[in-house]
């Protein structure tokens, strides 16, 4: 099965939509060494050697969307591909065009907000190449239910969680954490990692539920790690670590607020077996959803649970019990319960419940259910 994936998500661009297609163009490539790639400039540092790549240019989205669909097109040409795969909804259209040169078959792996992005020129022009894929994967049950809102054929849609590595737990790892940020092993550390969008709900969590957690642990931190997200699609009016020290300042606790920036992934494991919570008070926002949750399904395979809202595609990704605590949305008080509650626990026995809990979500099982979903349409 030669497949042409389709991406503008791919390293060395760094986050977890590029770990997953990377990881997804890994498979696709031992299932067949002819399979090619069309990815960001400087993808091809990311691939097997001899693999058939081109690289999109850098710079505004609508001309790098044009040199996809013409990238596209030639390589489709060039290797016959059985199938070409939209890495995400927004590259839906170069692999629809790419696959009628070449009679391949199209396809699709699709976030959230490859559905709810609210442009009406958007829903327009990508809806119904999306809704022409033959197969449409899709990352949560969440993101099924919104594909098929959407109009695509529910015969056509399999859902495929992502995946993560399942590391081996790092004894020293916690000691390297906490002496980087100066901190003793009694201080209760809440991890939140990801790109600084308003719908990662930072500055809400900061100003309605950190003062409650607080007040029980006074000591406690709060980490940030991610960037500022000037490049994302939906990074939010007012998002960034700018509003999320504003709501501290006016809540008298900006000293237990930290932002360490973007990690490389060995700071990030540090971070992850260091903290002893990890904190996901994503929003529900319209026209902007989580997909899936893969930040808590890493946090879980390195045994840190995850207390988050129940928005979107987090259940899926947060099981109540098993690797966490899943809060209705914008419920801060019962969030600040839950927190205050597993810092107070048996936190071996949750390390150990989340890391079980992640061994469902392994890379080799994504693998196989994205070659067998891939295979089930051809």
């Amino acid at each position: 099965m030669r497949t042409l994936l389709l991406t503008r998500n791919y390293p060395p661009l760094r986050g977890g939509m590029e770990r997953l297609n990377e990881r997804m163009f890994l498979h696709l490539f031992a299932q067949d060494p002819a399979s090619a790639l069309v990815g960001p400039a400087g993808c091809g540092q990311h691939v097997p050697d001899g693999v058939h790549r081109a690289e999109l240019p850098a710079g505004p989205l609508p001309m790098v969307l044009l040199a996809s669909v013409a990238s596209g097109i030639a390589m489709a040409r060039r290797v016959r591909p059985d199938i070409v795969l939209a890495g995400s909804g927004l590259t839906a259209p170069a692999a629809v065009a790419a696959a009628r040169s070449s009679g391949a078959i199209p396809a699709v792996y699709l976030h959230g907000l490859d559905i709810v992005a609210p442009s009406r020129a958007y829903r327009a022009a990508w809806w119904p190449c999306i809704r022409a894929c033959r197969r449409v994967i899709v990352n949560s049950a969440n993101t099924r239910r919104l594909a098929i809102r959407a109009g695509v054929d529910p015969d056509r849609i399999r859902v495929v969680n992502p995946g993560t590595d399942l590391p081996a737990p790092d004894p020293e790892a916690r000691q390297r954490f906490r002496a980087r940020l100066n901190l003793d092993e009694s201080v209760p550390v809440l991890l939140s990692v990801g790109r600084l969008t308003t719908r990662k709900g930072l500055a809400e969590f900061v100003a309605h539920g950190m003062p409650a957690i607080l007040a029980a642990h006074p000591g406690a931190r709060l980490v940030i790690i991610g960037d500022q997200a000037h490049d994302a699609l939906h990074r939010g009016a007012g998002a960034g670590f700018e509003r999320v020290r504003a709501s501290a300042e006016a809540h008298g606790i900006a000293g237990a607020i930290q932002w360490l920036g973007p990690c490389s992934e060995p700071e990030l494991a540090d971070a992850y077996q260091g903290a002893d919570l990890h904190v996901f008070p994503v929003r529900d926002l319209p026209g902007d959803v989580e997909g899936f949750g893969m930040v808590a399904i890493e946090a879980a395979a390195r045994g840190l649970p995850t207390v988050a809202f129940d928005v979107g595609g987090v259940a899926d990704a947060v099981v109540d019990g098993d690797n966490g605590r899943l809060v209705h949305a914008d419920d801060y008080e019962a969030f600040s319960r839950a927190v205050i509650a597993l810092l107070a626990g048996d936190k071996a026995g949750h390390s150990a419940r989340a890391r079980a809990f992640a061994q469902r979500f392994s890379w080799e099982r994504f693998g196989r259910e994205i070659v067998a979903a891939l295979a089930s349409a051809a």
